[in-house]
C-alpha cells in the first residue's frame, strides 16, 4: 500500500490522491463486510465504498449539513432493504480507523504530529462527525421501521375488521376467529368511524365466522351495538353461533331488542337488497 504525499498538501487532497490505497486499508480493517459489498450493492443499490469516500470528506471538511443528510438517507435506504445494522457498525468503525491511520500519516509527513494544540481539536473534530453520522443514522433507521411497522399494523387492523358496501347505504361487517377485548375495540371504532363517514344507514354484522366470545367481549358486543344505533344506523346481526347464545342466555342479556337478528347474512342480503 503506496501513501501519497506532497509538501502543502491539503487534507482534502490527501484523501482525494490516495483514494485506493485508503479503500485497500479499508478492507482489510472492515473483515467481515468486505464480502458482503456486492450483496449489499445488489440488495439496496448502495455502494459501500464510494460513501466511505464520502463520509470521510463530509467529517474532515466538517460539513455538518451535509453530513446529517446523508446519514438520514442511509438509515432509511438500510432499513428499507433490511440490512445487517452489524455490517453497517463494522464499516463505520472500520473507516473512523481508517482515517485515523491517514491522518496520523499526514501529520507525520507535515511535521504536525507532535503539536498537542492540533491534535484535540482534530480528535474532537473527526469523532464528533463520524458519532453524528452513525446516531443520525440510527435515528433514521429506527424511524422508518416503526412508520413500516405502524403502517403494517393498521393494514392488518383493517383486513380483520372489513367494512363491505353493498350499496350507499348497507355495508356488512364480517367477522371471522377469535374476538378479544382488544379487537372488539378495534370494532367498535372502526364500525363507529364507517357510519359516520360512508353515511351507512344499515349495518349487517356477520358472526358466523365467530365460534365462541368471552363474557367480555358480549358485554363489550352489547355497547357496539348500542353505538351503531346512536349513530342512526340499523344493526343486524347474522350467524350467531348456538354457543354465544347459550353464554348470552346464561349471562340473562340478549342483542334481540338491539338489533334485528337473522340466521344467515344470505338472507340478510335477500332481505335488505330486495325491500
Amino acid at each position: 500500500m503506496d501513501i501519497v504525499y506532497k509538501p502543502n498538501m491539503s487534507l482534502k487532497d490527501f484523501f482525494k490522491q490516495n483514494k485506493d490505497s485508503f479503500e485497500e486499508r479499508l478492507l482489510q480493517e472492515a473483515v467481515t463486510v468486505r464480502d458482503k459489498i456486492e450483496e449489499i450493492r445488489i440488495i439496496g443499490n448502495i455502494n459501500l465504498l464510494d460513501n466511505a469516500h464520502k463520509l470521510v470528506m463530509y467529517v474532515i471538511e466538517e460539513r455538518e449539513k451535509e453530513l446529517v443528510d446523508f446519514a438520514a438517507q442511509e438509515g432509511k435506504a438500510w432499513a428499507m432493504h433490511s440490512l445487517t445494522l452489524a455490517f453497517k457498525l463494522e464499516w463505520v468503525q472500520a473507516i473512523r480507523r481508517t482515517l485515523w491511520a491517514f491522518l496520523h500519516f499526514y501529520d507525520s509527513k507535515s511535521g504536525e504530529v507532535d503539536h498537542v494544540e492540533r491534535f484535540y481539536p482534530l480528535e474532537k473534530s473527526i469523532n464528533q462527525g463520524v458519532d453524528q453520522f452513525l446516531n443520525t443514522f440510527f435515528l433514521s433507521y429506527s424511524k422508518y421501521k416503526d412508520e413500516l411497522i405502524e403502517a403494517q399494523r393498521e393494514i392488518v387492523e383493517n383486513l380483520s375488521v372489513p367494512i363491505i358496501p353493498i350499496n350507499s347505504t348497507i355495508c356488512v361487517l364480517p367477522l371471522i376467529g377469535e374476538i378479544d377485548e382488544s379487537r372488539a375495540l378495534r370494532v367498535e371504532e372502526k364500525a363507529l368511524k364507517e357510519i359516520s363517514k360512508l353515511r351507512i344507514r344499515t349495518l349487517i354484522v356477520d358472526l358466523s365466522g365467530v365460534a365462541n366470545m368471552e363474557p367480555e367481549v358480549i358485554d363489550r358486543f352489547l355497547k357496539i351495538i348500542d353505538g351503531i344505533k346512536l349513530m342512526g344506523c340499523e344493526a343486524v346481526l347474522t350467524g350467531l353461533h348456538p354457543i354465544i347464545v347459550r353464554k348470552m342466555i346464561n349471562l340473562g342479556v340478549s342483542f334481540g331488542n338491539r338489533a334485528i337478528m337473522k340466521g344467515t347474512l344470505q338472507l340478510a342480503l335477500k332481505d335488505y337488497l330486495t325491500e
